[in-house]
């Protein structure tokens, strides 16, 4: 009787699990057939295929750059020009010099890519060109290391080079003839030293007249008794910066107003430049050149007496 009834029992069992397999497969067909529920189960949890968007790459730098004007910005767009090559192999920039005013009538009549210049253009270029500010150069009055003199007034360095005073002794030096060197009419550093030294005075023709920074320092060291002009990064040990007004030349004394003679370097441009020359100059202005290279060189930044 007990194995009687257990296999009746294992009879209803399993025909329990075939209806409901039965059922189950109905369900899962209706489902399907409805759309509400996938037949796998992982469809919704499958991670997407398709292709991420690569960042972009920016275009290759090419073409070539021509400089040409200030000597006393000269070294400052020089170091730039040999890094920027360095960074874009296929790049040229040719820096040359010839004075701030050549430098601006280049770039006006579309000889050169950028004019380099101690100055501010003359009114009768500034409709056609678009001025960039590099730098601020300090300036100085320098002396060969002969002349026992400090310091100058203002007033007595403009007598000097308008020919009124022509002996040290006049300024508290000793009993010796002044020899003047001078820039040529085109050279920013004159336009400097008359706007901010001469007061309107002429500057006297006796002297010798030199066609770039480099060579006024270079003559002020070899000639006795004789003084110049010249950005800071050209001093050498053979010349002496004088103190103007009793203030010795720095970044300080530029900052609060109390040193006179310095430059605002401008980079000037015939309109808006082209691709590489803004480049160019996008990188002169960069912060890892105005905080890498600009004081070293013995410039000044770019934003120094902005308020």
């Amino acid at each position: 009787m007990f194995k009687h009834v257990s296999k009746k029992a294992m009879s209803l069992a399993l025909a329990s699990i075939l209806v409901a397999g039965v059922a189950a497969g109905c369900g899962n067909k209706e489902e399907k057939k409805d759309g509400a529920a996938s037949s796998s189960p992982s469809a919704s949890t499958a991670p997407s295929t398709s292709p991420s968007t690569a960042p972009s790459k920016s275009p290759e730098i090419t073409g070539t750059v021509t400089a040409s004007g200030s000597t006393a910005l000269q070294p400052l767009v020089q170091q730039a020009a040999t890094e920027f090559m360095n960074k874009n192999p296929k790049v040229t920039v040719q820096v040359t010099g010839g004075g701030s005013g050549t430098g601006v009538k280049n770039v006006a009549d579309g000889v050169s890519s950028i004019g380099n210049s101690d100055v501010e253009a003359d009114a009768q270029y500034k409709d056609k060109l678009v001025e960039h500010i590099v730098a601020i150069a300090p300036f100085a009055l320098i002396v060969n290391k002969d002349v026992k003199v400090e310091n100058l007034t203002k007033q007595q360095a403009a007598d000097i080079y308008s020919g009124k005073i022509t002996n040290w002794k006049e300024v508290g030096g000793e009993d010796k003839k002044i020899q003047l060197i001078h820039r040529q009419d085109s050279s920013g550093s004159r336009k400097l030293v008359a706007s901010i030294i001469m007061n309107g005075a002429a500057f006297s023709k006796e002297g010798v007249t030199q066609d770039s920074s480099k060579t006024v320092a270079e003559a002020v060291g070899t000639t006795s008794g004789s003084i110049g002009y010249v950005d800071t990064p050209y001093l050498t040990e053979a010349t002496k910066a004088l103190k103007i007004d009793d203030v010795a030349y720095s970044k300080e004394a530029i900052k609060d107003g109390k040193y006179p003679l310095y430059g605002v370097e401008r980079m000037y441009t015939k309109g808006q430049p082209d691709a590489v020359t803004k480049a160019f100059l996008d990188y002169i202005l960069s912060k890892e050149f105005q905080e890498g290279q600009v004081e070293k060189l013995k410039f000044l930044p770019a934003n120094l007496l902005k308020k």
